[in-house]
């Protein structure tokens, strides 16, 4: 009896619980669990802002096709469950992604995702958040917790503001020589619009080189299309450069990977003698190529960048087709086959850029112009002075140009190195003196106040203003900092002459200014206009239309009720200049008494070219914060509101840039780490870990003494435009193919070509109007016409022979190579400081 009731009571009570037992089992959510790697795939853990939009985007790229072998399955970590959108992205996706809900702050939720497993952790931020401060410091919060969870981890975090990266340093077990890296998309952003100020067109090539795209030119398409989007299939990959290469120069190496392998090599990775931390050397002189070299590679797919490593000298030297250098015996062999090829590739590497003629110690064939080399140094027997060859680079040849301008003064205590000044100057020496900053890669002034900089209109208008870069900026007081100095560095990096600097006028609210000026105030060549970007007098009165690029950027935060209004101030400040007209401006200018003499004093005389008549001539570049909004910016393209911002018009033109393009820089880091460093050194000017540390103690740039050795950090390559209107190259514009000009530019002035920025209208074709609406075509075919009005991207060398001197640009330079557009800047007059 008792049993029976026993079991009754405990019926009773179980029936009781079955309603909470349900609704336990109810609400335990579906992405509870733990991650479990039941085919010993790697993993990586994405986690900070994981939205459908974030996620979709970041998929597209890491799971393209043309990357190899992606067996990689991502797991992301997120406090919330996913909405009905994301599920369905989930489920598409089932195969390689898996979704879990979770803290990243909590210890047993990393258990979960097997974060101390992971291959990496990528931490998303949220582009359009309202706060960047907060979500940088959320972001770092999270990067704390998984560091202290697990110190191996390997961590690539977003961050929104530049000046919050040296938070992420004092994180002990921080460190980028194990993986660990940070895309600040502040940095990145205005660095890739500082580098299209110096060649237009260049935030958009460098976007599309790192992100992956698939588009096939179409007979639908415009002509232009088809050659932009073959372009856009072009992408950033790395290689072991097989040992035919052993002992040629960078630019024999990159002569045959373009012409015989259909590759253009951009740089090769360089480890120091004294054993230290690798470095990536752009498009180096002087050195030769050790065994094992790892190579960086512009081309359409891994697939194709293969070719490097298999190519042999003795199998593939008459293979006609590139796609038929396979894997060839001499590989399964270290024999007489394999030092016969190392000793033929010397041989190769002496006769393959020379055509008979000298070869200066950087590699390039000498010229008849004032770019040969000096006589060779004899000793005092003499006998003539050996040379060693080393890895590092070898300094650069002093260059003499021909009927030296007399009488001139030479001055050799400025900095340790002479510099050349006029004797009859009309102005202060000391006030031009150039000095660098501590790591000699940063052009270097004394701090100066904001208030000896700022201009009124009337101020700004009595001041010669041309070949200079205007920035338009709006902000609130309060608006957060966008790191204003990321866009000026890269204009005053050392490997420009003091006077080639372009002048940097900022038109804003002087208030929001101020707050920033504490990181600008050591760079020279810098005003402000305390005025509006909307306002034509002040854009008349800082000569937007002789401007070399006018900069529309916003710092105010979008507003959450209506996103797509985030672009409002910069679409109308694009479309007011386009409106504006300039004709009585030119005559005003060209008046101006001694305007000529001030601008040769900053060796500048490019005041004889008029600017623009009308706006839509005017060289600009707008930041976006929404997509969608770039149909607004061109009224006369016909792209469809739907379409892809890579693919529209504004953006092919580089006219427009957008921080979304950056996302795709999480995936090639994590796939590619040394892809970013390469991407940070073009676009940053020369930004260093050395000088991270120094900018991270926050009291800005410091100045240093000139040594040999930070003035050897001015020999560093970087980006530029020629044209082919003009100057010792144009003849290859008369119809001629990209590989002539290819093969010339680099054999006679050791510059890369990388793309060209081509007229969009065919009827302008003619036009030498440096602003007319071009587009970008990255990488070319070899067998690509070309046109007389194409201007050429190119990486050119460091030249260590034009220093200033009054009367440069008359014509009288012998085969200088012209630029499309030359710095300079402008000054008050009788003020050259």
């Amino acid at each position: 009896m008792f049993l029976i009731l026993f079991i009754l009571v405990g019926l009773a009570l179980f029936a009781s619980s079955i309603p909470e037992i349900i609704d336990l089992i109810g609400t335990r959510s579906k992405y509870g669990g733990c991650y479990k790697n039941e085919r010993g795939r790697r993993h990586i853990v994405v986690c900070g802002h994981i939205t459908y939009e974030s996620v979709s985007h970041f998929l597209k790229d890491f799971l393209h096709e043309d990357r190899e072998d992606v067996d990689v399955e991502v797991v992301f970590l997120h406090r919330a469950e996913p909405d009905l959108e994301f599920e369905g992205l989930l489920k598409r996706q089932h195969t390689r992604v898996k979704y879990f809900q979770g803290s990243l702050m909590n210890a047993m939720d990393l258990e979960r995702a097997k974060v101390h497993e992971a291959d990496a952790c990528l931490v998303l931020a949220n582009k359009y958040c309202p706060d960047p401060d907060a979500e940088d410091a959320a972001n770092i919060m999270r990067v704390i917790s998984m560091k202290n969870y697990c110190e191996e981890s390997r961590i690539i975090i977003q961050l929104m503001q530049y000046h919050n990266k040296a938070y992420l340093l004092n994180i002990p077990s921080w460190d980028w020589k194990q993986g660990d890296d940070v895309i600040c998309l502040a940095e990145l952003k205005l660095g890739f619009i500082a580098q299209s100020c110096l060649a237009p067109g260049f935030s958009t090539m460098m976007a599309n080189l790192f992100a992956m795209r698939s588009g096939e030119p179409s007979d639908d398409m415009q002509a232009w299309q088809n050659d932009y989007i073959q372009g856009t299939g072009c992408e950033m990959y790395t290689e072991t450069l097989s040992p035919t290469f052993t002992g040629m120069t960078f630019s024999q190496a990159s002569e045959l990977c373009f012409v015989k392998l259909k590759l253009l090599l951009l740089a090769v990775e360089v480890r120091p003698d004294d054993g230290g931390d690798t470095k990536i050397s752009i498009n180096p002189r002087g050195s030769k190529i050790p065994a094992n070299t790892v190579g960086f590679f512009i081309a359409q797919s891994a697939e194709e960048v293969k070719r490097a490593w298999y190519y042999c000298k003795a199998c593939h030297e008459d293979v006609k087709n590139e796609n038929q250098i396979k894997k060839c015996k001499c590989k399964n062999f270290i024999g007489g086959m394999m030092v016969h090829s190392v000793l033929k590739s010397q041989q190769i590497g002496q006769h393959i850029t020379t055509d008979g003629k000298p070869v200066q110690p950087n590699g390039v064939a000498a010229t008849k112009s004032g770019l040969q080399p000096p006589p060779t140094a004899v000793a005092k027997t003499g006998s003539p002075v050996k040379k060693s060859v080393s890895m590092k680079e070898e300094s650069a040849p002093e260059i003499v140009p021909e009927n030296p301008r007399a009488p001139i003064r030479q001055d050799p205590m400025r900095n340790g190195h002479p510099v050349i000044v006029q004797p009859a100057s009309d102005f202060d020496f000391e006030k031009t003196e150039m000095k660098y900053d501590s790591t000699g890669m940063f052009h270097w002034t004394p701090a100066r106040s904001i208030d000896d900089c700022i201009l009124d209109r009337n101020q700004a208008a009595m001041t010669v203003l041309n070949g200079h870069v205007v920035v338009c900026l709006f902000a609130h007081s309060d608006s957060p900092l966008i790191g204003l100095r990321n866009l000026v560095m890269p204009l005053r990096a050392s490997n420009f002459h003091f006077h080639e600097l372009k002048h940097v006028v900022i038109v804003g609210a002087v208030d929001y200014i101020k707050r920033e000026w504490k990181t600008l105030q050591n760079l020279p060549k810098i005003s402000v206009l305390n005025g509006s970007p909307l306002s034509r007098a002040d854009l008349r009165a800082v000569n937007v239309n002789l401007c070399d690029m006018c900069v529309i950027l916003s710092a105010k935060v979008p507003s959450n009720d209506d996103p797509t209004l985030a672009d409002k101030e910069a679409i109308l400040a694009s479309l007011n200049i386009k409106a504006m007209t300039f004709g009585d401006i030119i005559t005003n200018i060209e008046s101006m008494g001694d305007s000529k003499d001030a601008l040769n004093n900053m060796g500048d005389t490019t005041v004889k070219r008029p600017g623009p008549i009308y706006g839509t001539n005017v060289p600009m570049i707008t930041e976006l914060v929404n997509d969608s909004n770039v149909q607004f910016l061109d009224q006369d393209d016909d792209d469809d509101p739907d379409t892809e911002l890579y693919l529209t018009q504004p953006f092919a033109c580089g006219t427009a840039f957008a921080v979304s393009v950056l996302d795709s820089l999480m995936s090639t880091t994590y796939f590619n780490q040394n892809a970013l460093t390469l991407i940070r050194s073009l676009i940053t000017g020369g930004a260093t870990p050395e000088l991270e540390l120094i900018l991270a103690e926050g009291a800005g740039l410091r100045g240093g003494y000139s040594t040999p050795e930070t003035l050897g950090n001015r020999d560093r390559c970087r980006v530029g435009q020629i044209s082919l209107t003009e100057g010792p190259l144009a003849k290859y514009g008369e119809g001629a193919k990209y590989i002539d000009l290819f093969v010339a530019a680099l054999r006679q002035y050791g510059m890369l070509c990388i793309g060209l920025y081509r007229i969009l209208f065919r009827d302008t074709s003619t036009s030498t109007d440096a602003s007319s609406k071009r587009y970008v075509i990255t990488n070319p075919p070899n067998d690509f016409n070309l046109l007389p009005s194409d201007q050429v991207f190119v990486l050119m060398q460091f030249d260590p022979g034009m220093e200033y001197r009054p009367g440069w640009g008359d014509g009288k330079t012998g085969d200088r190579i012209p630029r499309s557009s030359q710095g300079g800047g402008g000054q008050k007059k009788g003020d050259a400081s």
